[in-house]
Parts: structure tokens; C-alpha cells; sequence
């Protein structure tokens, strides 16, 4: 099943947990290594409980991250964007426009020089439709999470592993900021 298939499949839940997941993996453009703003909305995308509160406060503290331009503002706008409702048309929008900005994140580290392909809109829609494109190495690994992460809280909804399911769509987000610092730093090395 294509990425786009699957959001437009996705409950509240799985959502939720796909954008949060995204900006998660964006993360090292905003905050230092063992920053974890967004721990409080992964709380709330079991069932939303508390959600519009954790997301103001969440929003709050990443205010501080000073971040005028380029994909650290494209990550931020996201945040912002977030609906306060728990609600699946809201939430479907704003996932769906996350996968896309964390996708274009990874498409500028994935070119040597920062710059964007002149057809990355079409290769990104071909990407997340299921057809092939000539995406870059961490362009695909982004579009696989994402995959793979809706896919895990499809298959663990409305069951007692459905926390587990979050659990394991964290750690999936963890391994991947892991990967964008890597290539953040490497690129600020070979700068210097």
C-alpha cells in the first residue's frame, strides 16, 4: 500500500503519531541532541487525551528555537500548524503535510550542495503514491518509516499491543533523527 493510501486509511490514532513521528525525525534542525519537546504529544496520540493542552505547551517551548528560514522553518511551521482537535480530517491534513515537509527535509541533505531538484514536487508525489522515483538514499529511508510506521499502528489498532505500537513507532523515529544528525554533522564537517 502507497504512503498516501495509508493516510488517508489512518485513524486519529495512527494520525496523529505519523506527523508527530515526522517532525520527531526533523528534530535535529530545531534542538540539541538530548532535547525531547515532543515526548508530551506522543502521550496523547493513543486517544487524545490532553492533546490541544501538551501541543500548546509543547508549541511554547519550541518558540524558543531561533529559526528564521530554510527546513528548520519548514519544521517549525508544522508544528504550528497542528490541529488542537483530535479529530480525524484535521489530523489527516496536518499528517499528510508533515510527510511531505519531512520528506523535503531529507531531499536537501540528500543533495550535495543543499539545493532543491528542480522536479521534486513530482518526484515526491510519484514517491508516496507507490510508483518508483529517483529519490535520493535518505528521501527513501524517510518514505520507508513513514511506511512502516503507519503500517505498525494500523495493525495495532484497537488492540491491547496499541502502546506498543506507539512504543515501536517512536523508537522507528529515534533511529531515524539519529540518521539526519549524522548527516548534519558530516556535511558541517566537511565545511570546516
Amino acid at each position: 500500500m502507497s504512503l498516501l493510501e495509508l493516510i488517508g486509511r489512518a485513524d486519529e490514532r495512527a494520525l496523529a503519531a505519523g506527523a508527530v513521528a515526522c517532525l520527531e525525525r526533523c528534530l535535529p534542525l530545531l534542538a540539541g541532541p538530548e532535547a525531547e519537546p515532543l515526548r508530551p504529544l506522543w502521550a496523547s496520540c493513543e486517544n487524545g487525551r490532553e492533546w490541544a493542552i501538551r501541543l500548546a505547551a509543547v508549541r511554547t517551548e519550541m518558540e524558543q528555537a531561533s529559526v528564521s528560514d530554510g527546513p528548520a522553518a519548514l519544521v517549525r511551521a508544522m508544528l504550528g500548524a497542528a490541529p488542537s482537535d483530535f479529530a480525524a480530517g484535521p489530523l489527516r491534513e496536518w499528517a499528510d503535510a508533515c510527510s511531505l515537509v519531512a520528506l523535503r527535509v531529507h531531499g536537501r541533505f540528500d543533495a550535495p550542495d543543499g539545493d532543491v531538484p528542480a522536479d521534486e514536487e513530482d518526484l515526491l508525489k510519484a514517491a508516496r503514491s507507490g510508483e518508483p522515483a529517483a529519490v535520493g538514499p535518505l528521501v527513501a529511508g524517510e518514505l520507508e518509516r513513514q511506511v512502516r510506521i503507519l503500517e505498525i499502528l494500523a495493525e495495532t489498532a484497537g488492540t491491547a499491543g496499541s502502546g506498543a505500537g506507539l512504543r515501536k513507532a517512536l523508537d522507528l523515529s529515534t533511529e531515524g533523527r539519529r540518521v539526519l544528525r549524522a548527516v548534519m554533522s558530516r556535511r558541517a564537517r566537511g565545511r570546516s
